[in-house]
C-alpha cells in the first residue's frame, strides 16, 4: 500500500472521501460473495475490502495533524476486543451467547457513556432497510412506541413507510435479518425474470 501510495499519481490525490463509494461497493461485493459466491469470491472480496482499510490507514499516515497508520487501527482494534471480551481476557464467565452479549454491551455503554441519546453513533448512511431495523431495536429499548402489524393496503407513500416499519419490528421480533430476506427474494426475481426471458 505504501508503494502504491508513493507511486500512484491516482493513489496519491485519492482522500478519505474519495474512497468512500469504493469502501460502499466492495462491502456489497463482500455480502454477495458470503451470500452466494464461491469460497474463491469470497478470498477475493475479502482482500478487495482489506485493501479499503490499508488505503485508508496509508492516507491517515499522511495527515498533517493528527497522523495513525495501520498498526494504531490494529491496536485501537485489540484493545476495544480485549475490552469487550472480559470472559476471554478477564477472568469473567459467559457460558452462552446471551452471557456473552451482555458482557459486550457492558463493555459497550462504558465506552459509549458520553453519549446522550440511544441513536448516537448510528450510522446515517446505512440502507434504509437495514437503518430501520437498526433504529427498531434501538426505539425498543427505550420503550418508544412502534407498529406490530402492517397496514392494511397502503394508499399514501406514509402509509407505505408506517407499514415497512411494521414489518422490521416484527423482522426484528422474529429475530430475522429484513434486509437479507429481501436481497434473497431479489435474488428470486431476478431468476424468475431470467426464466421468463429465456422463455419467451
Amino acid at each position: 500500500m505504501r508503494e502504491v501510495r508513493e507511486h500512484c499519481v491516482w493513489s496519491q490525490r485519492i482522500t478519505h472521501r474519495d474512497l468512500v463509494p469504493y469502501l460502499i461497493e466492495e462491502s456489497h461485493e463482500v455480502i454477495d460473495a458470503v451470500e452466494s459466491g464461491t469460497r474463491d469470491d469470497l478470498r477475493e472480496e475479502l482482500g478487495d475490502l482489506l485493501w479499503q482499510v490499508l488505503f485508508h490507514a496509508a492516507i491517515a499516515a499522511q495527515d498533517p495533524e493528527d497522523p495513525f497508520d495501520i498498526d494504531d487501527v490494529a491496536r485501537t482494534l485489540t484493545e476495544k476486543m480485549v475490552r469487550r471480551h472480559p470472559h476471554v481476557f478477564a477472568g469473567e464467565v459467559a457460558e452462552t451467547p446471551e452471557q456473552v452479549l451482555v458482557h459486550w454491551n457492558a463493555a459497550k455503554a462504558a465506552e459509549k457513556r458520553t453519549r446522550t441519546s440511544v441513536l448516537d453513533g448510528v450510522p446515517r448512511g446505512m440502507p434504509a432497510l437495514a437503518l430501520a431495523q437498526k433504529l427498531v431495536g434501538r426505539a425498543s429499548g427505550v420503550g418508544a412506541d412502534l407498529p406490530h402489524q402492517p397496514v392494511a393496503a397502503p394508499t399514501t407513500e406514509a402509509e407505505l413507510g408506517d407499514a415497512l416499519l411494521a414489518l422490521v419490528a416484527t423482522a426484528r421480533t422474529e429475530g430475522w435479518d429484513a434486509e437479507r430476506a429481501l436481497r434473497e427474494r431479489l435474488r428470486m426475481l431476478e431468476d424468475e425474470v431470467r426464466a421468463a426471458e429465456a422463455a419467451s
